[in-house]
């Protein structure tokens, strides 16, 4: 009862049309239909007022709507003496709101169900004692208690004691995962049975589970070109309707079938069926770990023609290993293989792991720095033992030791130039491989009507062209700096244009792109702020889907709005000969919204995802994820 209540309360223009129509019934019943007749008809008419006051606040701002044909239809109805009409067109017109409202409701259930998950409170431990602080007051370094079955506030480090998680709504693996001291903990994941104690590596506004979050909310809160358009379609198919019932009316010289025919021009599939349909995609989106900024991103995505890549984290696995170390005279292997990596430690660059990584390897140990600073997309210049070294690509190094000469390398690997003291040092070998991936998703982008793919790198020419060729990529520019890159995608003719990318360096190209890509950004960098899409996990074939995504979405959209139309020009076509009656009409007109609704729901596309064997959203469990640091990428 309790629910009824609440969806009277909601829906009270649905509830009060519903009275009033049974008041009449029993009116009618009693014998007493003047006085029915008088009630449908006075409940109508300031139903239509209530509308019209409605429609004049949106032409006002500028919105040209389709309320004036419902409008019509009811004073018309009213004025031929079709009442009982008149009530089910405005039936008909209040329960549209209510299906648009759980249409929406159901196209956004992914949305709704992550946002209403998101932290709100953490136990800051403060000494002995635990303070219950609102999640925004958290900082890096805190020490916080995650009880049983809570939820882990912010991205932190796990202190004391070994539980399990459940990370389900973020890596889409129903199995808990076993975490012990010192492992990363995700946000937003929930704990097992023990409780512990954890220390936050990351702001609440930082963190994955909340960056996520609010990516999600912009997206939801947008509205795409392709409703515009739809409200567009307002003028003709109003003027096409009222021409039609005055045609109509003249020919039989029965004002009746003016309104008959008005009554199946209700606009609701206009009004619903877009809207529904690209929240839809974005839900479908959302689902497969991809967070699309916005209905229009989507229109965008649908008619892509050139498919712009960055290399390094992208094309590539992004995770190189050290291949060799070439000192020169007067430096060691060992030796120049630890100022590297001691210089390293204070770089972003996503070569600076595998520095550290293979210096460790040989059990060479990073030393302190005095000093560092890094020259973004250059490399790091760091004192360490009283020495200043720089790290990075050969014509910053050049620029502090001149003599530096480019390494002979092979078409798979990249350099990493070394000067100390101002003398040059050396260089560090390092090899990327080709994501398995990245084959099968340009051949799929081709598929979708990609015409024309591109990579634009600051590798060198060699190393980019030997990927470019295991790709069959032709388009490559090697040795771009940021402002480079941006150039390029604003010179390409063949649009809409989309730039795929993961580090800071990307950003402004991602800005600049018709629709930029951040890949396995995790909402933490300056990549996935710039860009129109971010991809959640590390998996280049979730931009192909992204683009299917648009297509699909799209493509139901334009569907949905054509199949209401049609449906209803039909109905009105037959409605002029005086075939249907006005009362008829005006429950048909409902089946027509019904159809149009039912039909942009596709959009939501859970059976064509299971069909494809859709990975579940957020399914990079097995990655290791940096959250302090940023892809930034140099080459």
């Amino acid at each position: 009862m309790r629910r009824w209540q609440d969806l009277a309360r909601t829906y009270w223009a649905v509830a009060l049309t519903i009275v009033v129509g049974l008041a009449g019934i029993g009116l009618w019943l009693g014998g007493a239909g003047a006085a029915m007749s008088w009630l449908f008809g006075v409940y109508a008419i300031a139903i239509a007022v209530w509308q019209a006051v409605g429609m004049v606040r949106q032409l006002l701002r500028g919105n040209v709507g389709l309320d004036v044909l419902a409008i019509t239809a009811i004073v018309a109805t009213v004025v031929v003496g079709e009442y009982v009409a008149a009530l089910v067109v405005v039936l008909m017109l209040t329960g549209g709101d209510a299906l648009e409202d759980y249409a929406n409701h159901r196209a956004k259930r992914e949305l709704d169900a992550l946002l209403s998950r998101a932290p709100q409170r953490a136990h800051r431990v403060e000494g002995d004692d635990i303070v219950d602080v609102p999640v925004g007051d958290v900082r890096v370094g805190d020490e916080l208690l995650v009880r049983p079955s809570e939820l882990v506030p912010v991205d932190a480090v796990l202190v004391s004691g070994s539980t399990s998680m459940d990370e389900s709504s973020l890596t889409g693996e129903s199995l808990p995962v076993d975490k012990h001291p010192g492992d990363e903990l995700l946000s937003g994941s929930v704990n097992g049975p023990v409780a512990v104690t954890v220390r936050a590596a990351s702001a609440a506004a930082d963190s994955q589970y909340q960056r996520i979050v609010a990516l999600v909310s912009e997206a939801s809160a947008s509205r795409a070109p392709v409703v515009r358009l739809a409200d567009r379609y307002a003028v003709p198919f109003t003027a096409f309707s009222l021409a039609l019932g005055a045609v109509a009316w003249a020919v039989s010289g029965d004002p009746v079938r003016f309104a008959e025919v008005l009554v199946l021009a209700t606009p609701c599939p206009l009004l619903i069926a877009a809207p529904v349909a690209f929240l839809g995609g974005m839900s479908r989106a959302s689902r497969n770990g991809i967070i699309v900024k916005g209905g229009g991103v989507l229109e965008q995505l649908a008619r892509v023609r050139t498919a712009v890549f960055d290399k390094t984290g992208t094309l590539t696995r992004g995770t190189p290993e050290v291949d060799e170390v070439r000192p020169e005279a007067g430096f060691d292997a060992d030796g120049l293989l630890q100022l590297v990596a001691s210089a390293e430690q204070y770089s972003s660059h996503v070569l600076a792991s595998a520095m550290i990584r293979a210096a460790k390897a040989r059990g060479l140990e990073p030393d302190e720095a005095a000093d560092a600073r890094e020259e973004a997309t250059n490399g790091v210049v760091a004192t360490i033992a009283g020495r200043r070294v720089a790290v990075g690509k050969l014509a910053f190094v050049q620029g502090l030791a001149p003599e530096a000469t480019a390494a002979p390398i092979a078409p798979s690997q990249l350099a990493v130039y070394v000067a100390v003291d101002g003398r040059f040092a050396g260089s560090v070998l390092a090899r990327d491989e080709v994501r398995p991936e990245a084959a099968a998703t340009l051949a799929a982008l081709h598929g979708l009507g990609v015409r024309e793919v591109r990579m634009l790198t600051g590798d060198a020419e060699p190393t980019a062209r030997h990927i470019a060729g295991e790709l069959g990529i032709d388009r490559v520019r090697a040795g771009c700096l940021p402002a480079d890159k941006v150039q390029e995608v604003q010179e390409i003719a063949e649009r809409p244009v989309v730039m795929v990318g993961d580090g800071v360096n990307d950003a402004p190209v991602l800005a600049a792109a018709d629709v930029g890509i951040a890949l396995g950004a995790k909402g933490t960098t300056a990549a996935s702020e710039s860009a129109d899409v971010v991809v959640l996990v590390d998996d280049l074939s979730r931009v192909a889907k992204a683009v299917r995504i648009g297509h699909d979405t799209v493509r139901i959209a334009l569907q949905s709005i054509w199949i209401g139309i049609a449906v209803s020009v039909g109905l009105m076509s037959v409605a002029a000969f005086g075939v249907i009656p006005a009362t008829v009409g005006a429950v048909l007109q409902e089946v027509v919204d019904l159809v149009a609704i039912l039909a942009a729901l596709r959009a939501i596309g859970g059976r064509a995802d299971a069909r494809a064997g859709a990975a579940p959203a957020w399914d990079d469990a097995r990655a290791p994820l940096d959250v302090a640091s940023a892809r930034a990428e140099r080459g």
